[in-house]
């Protein structure tokens, strides 16, 4: 397992890559099947919605480590299938949603998947990333289960 990090388009960004022993259809299913997705991105069972189009809706809540749940709403900026997704999500006091981009190149039967985001802060990429990282450590041991 290998994982990059490196800073783009200013210094509030952030860009982690990792190589996936799965196909890029699979890695798409997980990141887009409210089922799946809540198995590996610490999501309260039956809290995911998602609407997988260019401007659809998703929702989440989210649990802590320490049991906290916190909601978490967006809507898909991007949808192309198996490639790239541009998830938005909303932040309170912002007018525009937080955008994550997701994409996924497949070679061989594995596939890299690289996440970026470009933040308004220092402290809100540090937490952006922090949290991205534990989603792909997740959903890494998600796909190495079979499942």
């Amino acid at each position: 397992m290998s994982a990059e990090r490196t800073v783009t388009d200013n210094e509030f960004s952030y860009h982690l890559t990792r190589m996936l022993d799965a196909p890029a259809a699979r890695v798409w299913q997980a990141w887009t099947t409210p089922g799946q997705y809540a198995r590996w991105a610490y999501a309260a069972p039956g809290s995911v919605q998602m609407d997988v189009r260019p401007g659809g809706a998703w929702k989440a809540t989210m649990l802590t480590p320490d049991g906290d749940r916190f909601p978490l709403t967006g809507s898909y900026l991007e949808v192309d299938e198996n490639r790239r997704l541009v998830v938005g999500m909303d932040v309170p006091g912002k007018p525009e949603p937080s955008a994550m981009t997701v994409e996924l190149g497949e070679d061989g039967g594995r596939t890299r998947i690289a996440l970026r985001q470009t933040c308004d802060t220092a402290e809100e990429r540090d937490m952006a990333e922090q949290g991205s990282t534990m989603l792909l450590d997740s959903l890494t041991a998600y796909l190495a289960d079979g499942a």
